[in-house]
């Protein structure tokens, strides 16, 4: 089961705004295969981020395609991962590819203060 929607220059903004709660941004190339796996895990594992965050969503930018929001976000490595919390930007996140380690991360970001957009 796709629970990864893919978000490009057109979309991001809007879509972001739109779902609320805690969203997963996370950056990928086509021949990545730690984004391949991420993504693998966000959708295979996808339950397990609902029973802990009521509100979660996962996106999913394709470097290649979305030129514009590498520049924006600065990207410099893939995946890069970002943190939305009622739509707005909350921080970069820093986690292995594992249901708890990114759960911790978002909880650890949720303690701290937000951060301004890149």
């Amino acid at each position: 089961m796709r629970q990864v929607t893919e978000l490009d220059e057109f979309n991001f903004y809007p879509k972001i705004a739109e779902v609320g709660g805690i969203s997963l941004v996370f950056f990928s190339g086509p021949h990545c295969a730690s984004c391949h796996h991420l993504k693998y895990v966000l959708n295979e594992e996808f339950q397990k981020f609902t029973e802990y965050f009521s509100k979660f969503s996962a996106f999913e930018v394709k470097a290649d395609k979305a030129a514009a929001l590498v520049n924006e976000f600065g990207v410099f490595h893939l995946p890069s991962m970002y943190h939305y919390r009622d739509g707005n930007y909350h921080c970069e996140l820093h986690a292995e590819a594992i249901p708890a380690k990114i759960i911790e991360a978002i909880n650890s970001a949720l303690n701290k203060p937000a951060e301004e957009e890149p």
